[in-house]
């Protein structure tokens, strides 16, 4: 089948499965462009919730997919790749949380939301990006261990100095790869433009730049700032929503790319291969989803 034959058995299988698919701002811009919904992970995953279709096909990573089925059980969950997972996930199980829960016993534990629903299961509460300074502040505890990202709990640590943060060593390898180098070469080729980083980048990173947010908060920040041209420092792809919102203005990659792999296992044709045979369904074990869905609840209520 050509694209639009495929495009038109996909909105096909759509009807006939009630169906909504949603894409993360990383996925591949193709996959974005035919999505009826793109967001971040927590965006979605209430999305998600919201939504009245009863099938959702999530293209996305696994944890972005489990956070969706907790918060909507009674959905069926479909991802067009099972192999679409996460590294910065993978780093944690649920067991090293067990074990700094011995180490740490009157710690309040913070889990990014980048982790599995059993390390969610562990945890007191969940963040994003974009609410953990909030999060941790918030914290009744002064003694915090947060996991599993180490830079953006060491972003969240600058901010409360109050806190004693105990930094898992976790990371996404997408943005640990992002260098000074790199954003000063960009900055010489472009040198009026604001750099806008993910603070999952390398701490130093984070602070030095004129604007540290979520991918969210990166497309609210292009929209309301003064600024029209913008070195984006965060996975390749996020620029496409940017100049696809923002067309008046100008977005900058790095070079080289960061690319995460995981994101762009998504094809048009793996999606109609998982509507039409219920392929990749998301299953969370009904006791890890309930202790999960705990914390993630609470940062709901609190952010």
């Amino acid at each position: 089948m050509d694209n639009n034959q495929l495009l038109n058995r996909l909105h096909e299988l759509k009807k006939e499965r009630n169906a909504t698919i949603l894409a993360h701002n990383y996925q591949p811009p193709e996959i974005q462009d035919i999505a009826d919904f793109v967001g971040d992970s927590l965006e979605l995953s209430i999305k998600a919730s919201r939504l009245t279709e009863e099938v959702v096909l999530f293209c996305s990573v696994h944890f972005m997919g489990e956070t969706a089925k907790i918060l909507s059980p009674e959905k069926t969950l479909l991802m067009p790749d099972k192999r679409a997972g996460c590294r910065m996930a993978d780093m944690i199980t649920p067991k090293n949380v067990k074990d700094l829960r011995e180490k740490f016993p009157d710690a309040g534990f913070v889990t990014y939301v980048n982790s599995s629903a059993a390390v969610k299961a562990e945890c007191d509460i969940t963040c994003t990006s974009s609410n953990a300074v909030k999060i941790v502040k918030n914290m009744p505890q002064k003694q915090i261990v947060f996991v599993p990202d180490g830079n953006l709990g060491g972003y969240v640590a600058h901010f409360l100095p109050e806190k004693d943060i105990y930094l898992y060593d976790g990371f996404c390898p997408v943005h640990q790869d992002i260098t000074a180098e790199m954003i000063r070469e960009a900055k010489k080729e472009h040198p009026k433009a604001a750099v806008i980083i993910h603070p999952e980048c390398p701490v130093e990173l984070s602070l030095a730049a004129d604007i540290a947010a979520s991918t969210s908060g990166m497309l609210k920040a292009a929209k309301e700032r003064s600024e029209t041209e913008f070195i984006v420092a965060t996975e390749a792809d996020m620029c496409h929503r940017l100049r696809k919102e923002n067309p008046d203005k100008m977005f900058y990659t790095l070079d080289p790319l960061p690319i995460c792999p995981n994101m762009k296992y998504t094809t048009i044709q793996k999606m109609i291969d998982s509507l039409e045979n219920n392929q990749y369904e998301i299953y969370v074990d009904q006791d890890i989803a309930e202790r999960a869905s705990i914390a993630i609840k609470r940062m709901i209520e609190l952010s």
